[in-house]
């Protein structure tokens, strides 16, 4: 019975001897296969750095603003009897747009211009009388106040019905009618709003370094989405007095013709300025450009070699650079990159100092300095 017993121990420990040396011999193959392993490539697109041209341009975003517009309101109320005009008129001034019931100042001023008749006549006898030496000199300017007084209240009810009858302040075009006929106005109630559009300003504010460079004069070219393709030219007519203590931007205007009044009031635009001489500049496309906290850098495709194995590889060597300035899907390097350079156009998310790369360049991100997207 012991002599079984001490038997299946010797098994057993010599079947767990086994397993445990069968599990060594796996877990060392993995080890010196994980020592071993090497990361794929990453698949990346570059393109050749190229030195370029670009002019010393400062874009903006602006906004259109007329150079007269304003809200007509009625100047005293009244009910509507006459609307002279359409939504979306255009307009001269001293066009009539709306005219006031003014029944009851017509009777007034005929009444008025009753006792003003009077008042001449009397005057006139008053006046004959004095130099007869009739009457006193006291009826006689009683008389001469009373014409006075008579003819300003002529005035007074010619002036209010004037004021009941609503002109256009200067030439442009009507926006959506705000009154009806036979409706009761107050005074200083909105009747239509009235913009001059030809020409026309556009306001966007540049950085507070800029400002000596913007001298009025300066020509600028302003483009919009609506219409697509269309650009305007202006010129810089005023500099703002102040910087703006938030953004330290200082607002510019700029006035400009408006053919066909394809800008209107409140659309943003893109405002393109020209502050001097052209420059070199190496273009690479925004995508090409690792953004950090630390400094701006680029991956940069050479040569290799392994320090443990000696064999030579394609990887990528990370190279800080300094931007200035963008147009389109480019971006300005000043410096950090040299023409010639294979610089990784996209995937630089994945990439780090050293990593080995495979270069793809079947399907290319964008580089056009005037892109048009589809769907803008």
């Amino acid at each position: 019975m012991l002599k079984r017993l001490i038997l299946m121990l010797v098994v057993v420990l010599a079947l767990l001897g086994g397993l445990g040396f069968f599990k060594y011999r796996q877990i060392s193959a993995a080890i010196a296969q994980g020592k071993s392993y090497a990361p794929p490539p990453t698949a990346v697109t570059t393109l050749v750095a190229k030195r370029e041209i670009w002019p010393s341009t400062l874009n903006v975003i602006g906004t259109a603003e007329a150079i007269q517009g304003v809200t007509v309101s009625a100047d005293l109320p009244g009910t509507v009897d006459k609307i002279n005009f359409e939504s979306g008129q255009q307009v001269k001034a001293g066009d009539v747009l709306v005219e006031l019931d003014t029944r009851q100042e017509r009777a007034q001023l005929a009444a008025a211009e009753a006792a003003y008749e009077l008042a001449k006549i009397t005057y006139a006898r008053q006046q004959q009388l004095v130099k007869e030496g009739v009457v006193a000199r006291t009826e006689y300017d009683n008389a001469l106040a009373q014409q006075k007084s008579t003819e300003a209240n002529v005035g007074e009810i010619k002036a209010t019905i004037a004021r009941k009858t609503i002109r256009a302040p200067f030439s442009g075009i009507l926006g959506l009618r705000q009154v009806n006929l036979g409706q009761y106005m107050a005074a200083g109630q909105a009747i239509v709003s009235l913009q001059s559009m030809n020409p026309i300003y556009v306001n966007f504010g540049v950085p507070q370094q800029t400002t000596p460079q913007l001298k009025v004069g300066r020509t600028l070219h302003i483009t919009s989405d609506d219409p697509p393709g269309v650009e305007f030219s202006g010129r810089v007519t005023a500099v703002d007095s102040v910087v703006d203590q938030t953004t330290r931007n200082i607002q510019v205007q700029a006035t400009l013709t408006n053919p066909g009044n394809r800008l209107r009031p409140g659309m943003f635009v893109q405002v393109q300025v020209s502050l001097g001489q052209s420059r070199d500049v190496i273009s690479l496309p925004a995508s090409a450009i690792n953004y950090a906290p630390y400094g701006d850098s680029v991956y940069v495709v050479s040569q290799m070699q392994d320090p443990k194995t000696g064999k030579n590889y394609q990887g990528v060597r990370q190279q800080f650079v300094t931007v200035n300035g963008s147009r389109g899907d480019q971006v300005a390097v000043v410096s950090g990159v040299n023409p010639g350079d294979e610089v990784v156009s996209s995937g630089v998310f994945k990439l780090r100092n050293g990593a080995q790369v495979e270069v793809n360049n079947q399907v290319t991100p964008s580089n056009n300095p005037k892109p048009k997207p589809e769907d803008s």
